[in-house]
């Protein structure tokens, strides 16, 4: 017979699901002494990197769009604008649920930017020249549903 922690641990590796539920029931019957502690503690953790790598995409998404519209306006369209509405709401939802990622969402604006210049480059074909080397939005710009370049 495995050992408690290996069995769980076996668990956690073999039926992630199944870990979960396992580890759920342990948490409310106060069973504390039979919880795979390391394995909880490293998903707990990967839920805050989940969640601030969800913020980065949605950010670089919204810039490349933003980026598209100023710089190739004879190409705008509804599912740019669409994108602009979902990605956007995606992130307000994000800091209102966790306002402790207001800061880390001002301090990725500039690689975040960098990123959609890039991207934007890769989907128009344009230089780097038309594009600022600063982001140019401001994050209240960014997150507004109303503005647009």
């Amino acid at each position: 017979m495995l050992p408690l922690k290996a069995e769980a641990q076996s668990l956690y590796d073999t039926d992630y699901t199944q870990w979960l539920e396992t580890t759920v029931a342990k948490l409310r019957h106060r069973d504390y002494a039979t919880v795979d502690w390391e394995s909880l503690i490293e998903e707990i953790e990967d839920m805050g990197r989940s969640e601030r790598r969800r913020l980065e995409r949605n950010l670089i998404v919204v810039l490349l769009h933003l980026l598209k519209w100023q710089h190739q306006p004879q190409k705008r369209c509804g599912s740019w604008a669409g994108s602009l509405v979902e990605h956007r709401r995606r992130m307000r939802r994000a800091i209102e649920d966790s306002p402790s990622l207001k800061p880390y969402f001002a301090a990725i604006v500039v690689a975040s930017y960098k990123q959609a210049v890039k991207q934007a480059m890769a989907e128009t074909g344009l230089s780097l020249e038309p594009f600022s080397v600063e982001c140019p939005y401001s994050l209240a710009e960014v997150l507004d549903d109303e503005w647009l370049p």
